[in-house]
C-alpha cells in the first residue's frame, strides 16, 4: 500500500485483543506488512511459500489470513472500507439498491471435491462465485458454491444474507437466470423487489444492459487479481475471503484518491481578479 492508502485504512483494521487491553499475546509483525503480503498473494497469484523475503514469513502471513477468515474479521474490515468508500463518493454508508450475478471459475487440483461441480451451461468444472453489489459495484454479500449450483438456489441464501446485513436494501437487479418463483419469494419473505432485466431477442452481439453491467464490471475487477483467475483455494471459505481481500485493494485505492470527509467541505478561495477576467 502507498502511504496515502495506509493513512486511509489504518484506523479501520479490527483491533486485536491485546491492543484493546483484553489480554493476549502481542503480534510479532506490523499489520501493514501482513496486509501487504496477503494482497500480494491475491494480486500476483503466487503460492504462500513463494512470498518474497521482503514480507514476513509466509507461515505467519497464512496464520493471519486463516484467523481473519475464521473469525470473519476480513468481513468486518471489508464492510468498514465499503462504508468509507461510499461516503467518500457522496453516498450513504448503507445502500438501498444493488445487483446480483454469478461467475463460474475453473478449479484446480487443490479444490476439495465436495465443494466442486460442473456447470453444464458454461462447460466449466470448478466453483461458482455469487455476489450482490451496490450501485457503485462494491460487494454487499458473497458466496462460493460448487459450479453445479443453480443461480436461483444460491440466490435465496445470498439475498437473505444481504438483506440481513443491509436493512435498507430494497431493490436488486438481476438477469434472466433469476426468474421464476424467486421474484415472489423475495417480495414475500425478504420484502425485497427483485427486478429481472431481460435481453431482447432481436439484439445480436454484445449489448450493455441497464444496471446489469454494474455487477459484470465488479467481476472484471476481481479477475484482475491473478489468484482469482481460477479457484486455487482448498476451502470455499478461503475463496470468499480472497474475493474480499481483492476488493479491499480496489477500495483502498479509491480512498487514497478520494479521502474520507470528516467535516464540512472547506470554503473555496476567491478567484483573483486577473484569472476571473
Amino acid at each position: 500500500m502507498r502511504e496515502a492508502e495506509w493513512v486511509a485504512v489504518r484506523d479501520m483494521i479490527p483491533k486485536p485483543a491485546w491492543a484493546a487491553g483484553r489480554g493476549g499475546r502481542p503480534e510479532e509483525y506490523c499489520h501493514r506488512d501482513i496486509l501487504d503480503a496477503i494482497r500480494y498473494v491475491a494480486d500476483n497469484g503466487v503460492k504462500w511459500p513463494a512470498l518474497p523475503a521482503d514480507y514476513p514469513p509466509w507461515k505467519a502471513v497464512h496464520r493471519f489470513f486463516t484467523r481473519w477468515r475464521n473469525q470473519e474479521l476480513i468481513n468486518e474490515f471489508h464492510d468498514r472500507l465499503r462504508a468509507a468508500t461510499r461516503e467518500a463518493q457522496g453516498r450513504d454508508a448503507e445502500p438501498t439498491a444493488g445487483a446480483i450475478d454469478s461467475q463460474s471459475a475453473k478449479g484446480t487440483s487443490t479444490v476439495e471435491a465436495a465443494t466442486s461441480g460442473y456447470d453444464g451451461g458454461k462447460k466449466i468444472k470448478g466453483r461458482k462465485r455469487h455476489i450482490v453489489v451496490d450501485t457503485l459495484g462494491l460487494i454487499l454479500a458473497v458466496m462460493v458454491t460448487p459450479a453445479s449450483t443453480g443461480d436461483r438456489d444460491a440466490a435465496q441464501d445470498l439475498l437473505a444474507q444481504a438483506t440481513r446485513r443491509h436493512h435498507r436494501l430494497m431493490r436488486v437487479w438481476a438477469d434472466s437466470g433469476y426468474t421464476g418463483m424467486l421474484v415472489g419469494w423475495c417480495a414475500t419473505v425478504l420484502n425485497l423487489m427483485l427486478t429481472v432485466i431481460r435481453r431482447s431477442d432481436d439484439q445480436k452481439g454484445f449489448v450493455v444492459l441497464p444496471k446489469r453491467w454494474i455487477v459484470e464490471r465488479t467481476f472484471a475487477w476481481l479477475t484482475r487479481s491473478r489468484r482469482l483467475t481460477r479457484d486455487y483455494e482448498r476451502l470455499a471459505a478461503s475463496s470468499e475471503a480472497m474475493i474480499l481481500w481483492s476488493m479491499t485493494t480496489v477500495m483502498t485505492r479509491r480512498l487514497a484518491h478520494h479521502p474520507r470527509r470528516t467535516g464540512p467541505a472547506p470554503a473555496r478561495a476567491p478567484i483573483p481578479a486577473q484569472r476571473a477576467a
